[in-house]
């Protein structure tokens, strides 16, 4: 019952069952870092990341986790790094928002909201003068499109001719604050993307089948054409902007806008066409269910039994 649709709900799943044991198991304090968690926006991160090859490269900001998954990086090296171990896929000194992987191509996760974007269109500039056919995808939230350097940035890739992909999580607020009180009515991304000469899509990033033939057709333009392109998905995150917790309460939110967004879940939608379609039953579900269950103890525990850095690390890997 292998099949493109299948794998992609594995990788969403996985990405869901690893956020929501990050979230059970925050409270015990032995993670000591921020966590910015993607439940509800599994889509976009599996979807465009599987429509990549893996000598292609991601940046990411700060909500980093589904980015570092789906690119196919380490989760061991992962949950290391959130329990500050030496272990850590940065030594344990960066935690969740310094996720880094150069083998798998995840090139960088920084915390400054706007900042991935210059690093990854540096990287594509860089492989460009190298001759190197990568492409860089850069994903950045709604919030981020609102920092000068995103229409530099634009610009500076529309001249030059990079190979990157913008692919911008629209998740309609920044921390507490929504779209509506941000940004114009009349604002448009993929308006601004287009004045600077960069061609733009839309699309449904709940729906992962149609991240992925997006991201799939973006690429295969970007490559031809020597040229960036930006994608603009919608989505919705469940949990608070920075922790493990629920917050509808706090009020921030319109009435039932949550719920509503729930029922456009990624993974239980695409799961139930697949049972309706004949492509995917029980037995292989709850199967699927038990091998990422399995994979996550284990690196759990790896991640807890694991040795903290040195105390010499503390200078290591510092310029100034």
């Amino acid at each position: 019952m292998d099949s493109l649709e299948v794998d992609l709900l594995r990788q969403m799943t996985r990405v869901r069952r690893v956020e929501e044991t990050i979230a059970e198991l925050y409270g015990e304090q032995e993670m000591r870092c921020p966590v910015h968690l993607s439940i509800g926006q599994e889509a976009i991160a599996v979807g465009v990341c599987s429509a990549l090859h893996k000598r292609d490269v991601v940046v990411s900001a700060h909500r980093s986790h589904a980015h570092y998954l789906a690119k196919g990086c380490d989760l061991t090296s992962m949950l290391c790094e959130l329990y500050g171990k030496k272990d850590g896929c940065a030594g344990g000194k960066g935690g969740s928002m310094h996720l880094v992987d150069m083998e798998n191509g995840q090139l960088a996760a920084v915390p400054i909201v706007g900042s991935a974007i210059p690093i990854g269109e540096g990287a594509a500039y860089g492989y460009k003068l190298q001759s190197e056919e990568r492409l860089v995808v850069i994903f950045l939230g709604d919030g981020a499109t609102e920092e000068g350097v995103f229409s530099e940035s634009l610009d500076f890739a529309s001249l030059h001719g990079l190979r990157v992909i913008f692919v911008v999580e629209n998740n309609l607020y920044s921390v507490y604050t929504p779209l509506g009180l941000r940004q114009s009515s009349d604002r448009s991304i993929t308006r601004i993307a287009q004045g600077h000469g960069v061609r733009a899509f839309s699309g449904d990033g709940n729906d992962v089948l149609e991240v992925f033939n997006a991201a799939h057709q973006v690429n295969e333009y970007a490559t031809e054409n020597n040229a960036p392109a930006l994608i603009e998905f919608s989505t919705y995150r469940w949990l608070e902007h920075c922790g493990p917790n629920w917050d509808d309460e706090l009020g921030y939110r319109e009435d039932g806008e949550l719920d509503r967004w729930m029922s456009k879940c990624p993974i239980r939608n695409l799961q139930n066409n697949l049972i309706e379609q004949g492509m995917l039953d029980k037995d292989v579900l709850a199967l699927m269910e038990s091998e990422i269950q399995q994979e996550i103890d284990l690196a759990i525990d790896h991640a807890k039994r694991a040795d903290f850095p040195d105390a010499p690390a503390l200078f290591t890997h510092v310029y100034g």
